[in-house]
């Protein structure tokens, strides 16, 4: 597994599906339910097997009561003169999320407190939503609100709320060696902003690309993509049973573009799941990583509560609250880049990998030392001389049969072959090799690779 390698052409096709899907996706109006969510989940089955299901409007999920459908069309402001000054076909951050319907003429002073912009951000219009109570408003740049005149105003916003409705999610697998399953998930319900919203996404539908492909798989790999937050409590309502039966680690990614040159690594709130070890151990250097709080962050947060207490941590980069284009208009696809999602992909996609040769293992022939030699494990001569090397090149290295030897003495079922690892002084990756001759004749066998 640890050879394969996605090639030039491959690299090419997958920057062109990825910045076509951007350009199509950008545009839409999304929210947590209604026809923009829809339409992009959609988008994404016609480019991975996803199954759409949805929560009705008005359904007790946990303390949560699913909301009406948003059924939105257009917004628009007009000035005291007739000159548009807010449209939402123009951009789709000009509206409030969620705004109720309106169709009248309001005075400057009444209009005002349904105005909002962003003061140090003089040029970007602000991202805004007001899912559980009904209200409605306009957001802005504030160079633009400072120049309102006083007068009368034009307000009209074509939308509607639908009580059977609900809060949709689509989901996918590709099916692994075993059914313990890794779960890689991103939110898909903000308008158009590039790194905060579709990095997310479109990150996902890379990683099921490259890991489609793969020769094999130990795991068993769910892909979902929901509304943040209810969308996330919507899928554990139907799902959180399963997913504490079978889930062996878990991604939220968000926010994976930018110019950073190193990932972020959020632990589960566990800080001992499969993904926490592999990140925060002493030999990784290419992710930064920081503890769990449910202070901020995305959907760990619903994943890592008391009741479920998932394995799941969260992938970004450039990350929310860190650039200035966080939730509003400056968050562009010219500051995310598509180059930098490929990069985010890379790196994941070789987190994923060291996962697999880094669970559980035993030694399936744990009656004494098995016989080496006539695998070709151990040299075919055994003198003074030879105790440092191989004597006929059957082994790179008398390090590669001590870490075999050690591999097999440590295999008991319960230890992970990254503790293994870090007992024999050597990097996982580069136990790869060996942990695939082991593997190819038999010696052993990841837990995750039992067909339960």
């Amino acid at each position: 597994m640890h050879e394969y390698q996605i090639g030039k052409a491959e690299k090419d096709a997958e920057y062109k599906l990825l910045n076509r899907a951007f350009d199509d996706l950008f545009p839409i109006c999304r929210s947590i339910t209604g026809l923009g969510i829809e339409s992009s989940l959609n988008y994404f089955k016609n480019l991975m097997p996803l199954t759409i299901e949805q929560v009705k409007s008005g359904t007790t999920v946990f303390d949560w009561v699913t909301p009406a459908s948003w059924l939105f069309k257009r917004a628009r402001l007009w000035g005291p003169k007739g000159n548009l000054i807010c449209d939402t076909e123009v951009n789709n951050l000009h509206v409030i999320n969620y705004s109720e319907p309106v169709d009248r003429e309001i005075d400057f002073a009444d209009l005002r407190p349904h105005l909002y912009s962003i003061p140090h951000l003089p040029d970007a219009i602000p991202y805004v939503t007001s899912y559980y109570k009904r209200t409605w408003g306009f957001c802005l740049a504030h160079n633009i609100l400072k120049s309102l005149p006083q007068g009368k105003y034009k307000v009209r916003i074509e939308s509607s709320f639908d009580d059977e409705g609900g809060v949709p999610f689509g989901q996918c697998s590709l099916a692994g060696q075993s059914k313990k399953e890794i779960l890689l998930t991103s939110y898909l319900c903000h308008p158009s902003m590039a790194n905060n919203e579709l990095s997310g996404p479109l990150v996902l539908l890379g990683l099921y690309n490259r890991i489609k492909h793969w020769p094999k798989r130990r795991f068993t790999y769910r892909f979902l993509l929901n509304p943040e937050t209810i969308g996330s409590l919507c899928y554990l309502y139907k799902y959180g049973d399963a997913l504490k039966e079978n889930l062996e680690a878990g991604l939220i990614l968000t926010c994976l573009g930018g110019p950073k040159s190193k990932l972020r690594y959020k632990k589960s709130k566990r800080n001992d799941s499969l993904f926490d070890k592999l990140v925060s151990g002493a030999s990784n250097e290419e992710w930064d990583f920081i503890d769990f709080t449910p202070l901020s962050g995305s959907d760990e947060r619903q994943f890592c509560a008391p009741g479920f207490n998932l394995p799941m941590g969260q992938a970004s980069r450039n990350s929310y609250g860190e650039y200035e284009g966080y939730h509003n208009s400056l968050d562009t696809k010219e500051y995310m880049s598509i180059d930098s999602l490929i990069r985010s992909i890379d790196e994941i996609e070789k987190l994923l990998i060291k996962a697999e040769y880094g669970t559980k293992v035993i030694n399936l022939c744990p009656y004494g030392e098995p016989q080496l030699g006539k695998r070709g494990l151990y040299p075919t001569m055994n003198s003074y001389q030879h105790t440092q090397g191989s004597s006929d090149n059957a082994l790179d290295s008398r390090q590669e049969l001590n870490s075999i030897l050690t591999i097999l003495s440590e295999a008991t079922g319960d230890v992970d072959m990254l503790d293994i690892a870090e007992k024999i002084g050597i990097d996982l990756v580069h136990l790869m090799p060996i942990i695939d001759k082991l593997e190819g004749h038999q010696l052993i066998q990841f837990n995750s690779s039992r067909v339960l």
